[in-house]
């Protein structure tokens, strides 16, 4: 066999062992040190508005970082107090239509128990009482098997539900303390940011640097990009609920929008989890101009969320459309709606990582070729 061959398949192995062992330890150093990375992600974020200060308003940079760090705070302070606001705005106008809207409900609900149910039922036990003792032995262990997993599903989600909530509270210290550290690490990290980044490169091989620098940018890039991209979608999805509520005479549109292109945000959720219960509310209450209004206003933002998404990641991105298409779809079907996200970040990692050569690096370590 060629000696040459078995010293690359062991490079090989040597790349794939190291790959996997940086994982593993990654992995189990972030259980430790997770506030450290979100600073180090907040100062990468921060970064450029920390570098237009120091350049343009001629702050000293300890004192630039401590302005936008104000200001990151203050916006979150105001998006949560808005939010909270609306909220108690909106419980306060839930609590004046819901007694009438749960009266309605509940007629709707008498009504159709009344003239669909009971019929059913007395039929149900007509034709019960003619089976014979075994049958009917049979049915009834089934109906009782039913209640029971129902019961039983019931009951679990409950604790679950109050485990989770529990959970919650437990954890507030937590993650006012990892916030904390966060927020004063991100202070640090972003105050000395090219002195870190200096030290480094000192200490790191030319060609790495080099390498280190051009995924960087490119990361740097896709990650704006993908935040502006998001930020465009979301908007125009507010855009289109606003006219179509305000269309269909709906109150509190301003709200409702806001409200829906946030929702638009989350994995699993989307803008059916105000859209869906709305509309079957609509129809129960038999307002079929409004539900079949709803539905439609529904129908137009999936579809230009569908159309629009590709595109507006693409060109925000820099990548081929059809690529980040695909990316889409098999992100979406290995980790869900989550993978929506997840599928082109990774994209966008082998992207920045082939620019900056390191695939080719990688393959003329294996075959013992010197790199260009």
């Amino acid at each position: 066999m060629n000696l040459q061959y078995v010293y690359s398949f062991i490079r090989f192995l040597l790349i794939i062992a190291i790959l996997l062992f940086s994982l593993v330890a990654l992995y189990y150093v972030a259980h430790v040190t997770y506030p450290f990375i979100i600073a180090l992600i907040l100062a990468f974020m921060i970064n450029p508005i920390v570098n237009l200060l120091e350049r343009k308003g001629k702050m000293p940079r300890g004192l630039a970082v401590f302005v936008v760090i104000l200001i990151l705070i203050g916006l979150i302070v105001g998006f949560v107090t808005l939010i909270i606001s609306e909220m108690i705005s909106g419980f306060g106008y839930l609590a004046e239509v819901i007694p009438e809207h749960t009266k309605t409900l509940v007629q709707f609900a008498q009504t159709y128990f009344t003239q669909q149910i009971l019929p059913i039922y007395y039929d149900l036990a007509a034709m019960f009482q003619q089976l014979d003792p075994a049958q009917q032995e049979t049915i009834t262990n089934n109906i009782e098997s039913v209640g029971k997993n129902i019961t039983t599903n019931v009951r679990e989600f409950v604790q679950s539900f109050l485990t989770g909530l529990q959970n919650f509270l437990l954890n507030l210290p937590n993650v006012v303390t990892v916030l904390i550290f966060s927020l004063l690490a991100t202070f640090f990290i972003s105050k000395d940011w090219y002195r870190f980044q200096g030290w480094i490169a000192k200490r790191t091989p030319k060609r790495t640097v080099e390498s280190g620098q051009s995924v960087y940018r490119e990361l740097r890039k896709a990650l704006f990009g993908f935040m502006k991209a998001q930020l465009t979608l979301i908007s125009i999805t507010a855009a289109i609920v606003l006219v179509g509520l305000l269309i269909l005479q709906v109150d509190y549109a301003i709200t409702i929008a806001i409200l829906t292109g946030v929702v638009d945000l989350l994995p699993y959720l989307g803008t059916g989890a105000v859209f869906i219960p709305w509309i079957i509310y609509s129809f129960i209450i038999e307002d079929f101009t409004l539900s079949i209004g709803l539905s439609i206003l529904y129908g137009v933002v999936i579809i230009q969320r569908q159309i629009m998404e590709p595109k507006i990641l693409s060109s925000s991105i820099g990548l081929d459309p059809l690529a980040t298409l695909i990316s889409l779809f098999v992100g979406f079907k290995l980790f869900g709606f989550l993978g929506l996200i997840i599928g082109p970040v990774i994209l966008v990692i082998i992207r920045a990582l082939n620019q900056a050569d390191v695939f080719q690096d990688l393959w003329s370590f294996i075959i013992g070729k010197k790199a260009s």
